[in-house]
């Protein structure tokens, strides 16, 4: 069992920025593909970024050259860059993990761990 806690959410101007964290207390995480996902309010959640246990990563399009995904293995922790936050950006962000190898998988159902989730908002 893995327990992952998010943090770093928060209020930010528009075109701000904002790095999520996501930890696991009591596990490592070296060998876990990790995920970012996100649910606005009346929407479904969607796929934000994603990195292997190897540092290969993948992004959606809709965040790509604005959102930094990376890990630090020594602390077991995975963070989120978030930079020229948009109105479109809003939303609770959870971290996902699966035990996996190879490219991080960025399908949803894949990821058997989450956290809680921690809230981005963004204001004009």
């Amino acid at each position: 069992q893995v327990r992952l806690v998010e943090s770093g959410g928060g209020l930010v101007q528009s075109g701000g920025s904002l790095r999520l964290s996501c930890a696991a207390p009591g596990s490592t995480l070296a060998r876990y593909a990790i995920g970012w996902f996100r649910q606005a309010p009346g929407k479904e959640r969607e796929g934000v970024s994603w990195i292997a246990s190897d540092g290969r990563t993948e992004y959606a399009d809709s965040v790509k050259g604005r959102f930094t995904i990376s890990r630090d293995n020594a602390k077991d922790t995975v963070y989120l860059q978030m930079n020229n936050l948009q109105p479109e950006d809003p939303a609770v962000y959870y971290c996902a993990a699966d035990f996996s190898q190879g490219p991080p998988p960025t399908q949803e159902y894949l990821y058997d761990y989450w956290g809680q989730g921690t809230l981005v908002t963004v204001s004009s």
